[in-house]
């Protein structure tokens, strides 16, 4: 059974990209490569440098100066940012209020899919977000990953760092909706080739099964 050596994953916040993109390339022996993790780290950094989040221009600017390297650990991915890893800090109710705000700075993104398409060279990649297909990886296999919004509010309760209510995550969820939707730079869309598969009713296996059989076949 032959696979495409490069396969793009994109959707929704909490979607359930981040299991299955892991649980595919697992799979596949392929590298996994979260581009969420980049978007959140340019945010932790802004915040960090007291750098207002809609200031696009300061924002590109920072990015700019920015090298990551994802590192794949028996626990997990791991981000490394100008040498430092900034993985347990990705996650906290800042990070998760302003990544959406950052994400659609052009700078930022013209940064961020630079370095993307980098990693994404060497093949036999794995590599999800909400621009992937669409403009990152444009000739990958490309699999576009939807849930109901119920389905994905608790299971961003379940990741959250810190206290957070049931209501101000689905409010998150639904800010985060609308900026990756309608974003002037690379809008969150389903490209026009990829394969769509609901999550709701499956779990991580299930999904990548569904994915290997479509792919593979």
């Amino acid at each position: 059974m032959a696979f495409p050596t490069v396969i793009a994953i994109d959707g929704p916040v909490a979607s359930g990209k981040t299991a299955v993109g892991r649980g595919l390339a697992r799979r596949l022996g392929y590298r996994f490569i979260d581009t969420g993790l980049m978007y959140r780290a340019c945010t932790l950094l802004a915040l960090r440098s007291h750098i207002d989040v809609s200031d696009a221009p300061a924002l590109a600017s920072m990015a700019d100066g920015l090298r990551m390297h994802i590192l794949a650990t028996p626990d997990g991915e791991r981000l490394v940012v100008n040498g430092e890893d900034l993985t347990a800090q990705l996650r906290t109710p800042d990070v998760e209020r302003n990544v959406s705000e950052v994400s659609k700075a052009a700078g930022v993104r013209t940064a961020m899919v630079e370095q993307q398409r980098r990693m994404a060279e060497e093949g036999r990649v794995v590599m999800v977000g909400r621009d992937i297909g669409s403009k990152v990886l444009p000739h990958a296999a490309k699999v576009y990953l939807e849930a109901r919004l119920d389905v994905r509010v608790h299971r961003r309760l379940a990741e959250a760092v810190g206290k957070a209510t049931e209501a101000q995550v689905r409010e998150n969820v639904l800010l985060r909706d609308r900026t990756d939707s309608q974003r002037t730079e690379s809008p969150l869309t389903v490209a026009a080739d990829a394969v769509v598969v609901t999550t709701d009713e499956l779990d991580v296996d299930g999904v990548v099964e569904e994915i290997v059989r479509v792919l593979g076949g």
